[in-house]
């Protein structure tokens, strides 16, 4: 049986001020770094991961950088673990959101911004990656460390619904266990009280 150990990136700049980022460069905090840390061990106690797959935004590049250095395997990239884009939103407070007519909190997932992506698509966009990852190393524990959507993304399609899909925290961690092609239930390992908000 395989491991998809899921993680989301240590607090961001964009975390910190509470606005959706401009753009993937931006980096993580210092407390980022202790989450990023912190995260590493946590996975250490009770894993033995073979690789770290990191989405290419800064943020998920640096927490994934810390992570392979404590568990002492190598990391690689996918552009396809990025973040939503959040379009026209981009550098806006994340109150923002709600403030648009057109967002329903009841169905969160189909909601776009103006010239970016709904959940629905970062779903169509990961899915795939995801599951290509699943077969590549069938019998592997592998660390992904990506973004709050893209994770929230992860649960509804392992799990087949939106209803109640995870939003961790910043370096919440969440397993997957999967086997001959099939998911089991998604297992918040670390952060328990989901994030309110993604694209930070």
């Amino acid at each position: 049986m395989g491991k998809l150990i899921m993680v989301r990136h240590g607090e961001s700049e964009g975390n910190a001020i509470r606005r959706f980022t401009i753009s993937g460069d931006a980096k993580i905090t210092e407390l980022g770094r202790r989450q990023a840390h912190a995260a590493a061990l946590r996975i250490k106690l009770k894993f033995r991961p073979t690789l770290v797959i990191a989405s290419t935004f800064a943020r998920a590049r640096e927490t994934g950088l810390i992570i392979a250095a404590e568990l002492r395997i190598p990391i690689e990239y996918e552009a396809e673990f990025r973040e939503q884009s959040l379009g026209d939103l981009a550098g806006q407070p994340y109150e923002s959101v709600a403030n648009d007519p057109s967002f329903d909190p009841k169905r969160s997932w189909v909601w776009r911004a103006p010239g970016g992506e709904s959940h629905e698509d970062v779903l169509r966009r990961v899915a795939p990656v995801l599951d290509r990852v699943a077969r590549q190393y069938p019998g592997d524990e592998i660390v992904i460390v990506s973004h709050g959507g893209v994770m929230r993304s992860v649960w509804a399609h392992v799990t087949g619904k939106w209803e109640n899909a995870h939003v961790p925290p910043n370096c919440g961690i969440v397993v997957i266990e999967h086997e001959s092609g099939r998911y089991r239930a998604p297992e918040v390992m670390y952060g328990e009280s989901p994030a309110r908000e993604t694209g930070g």
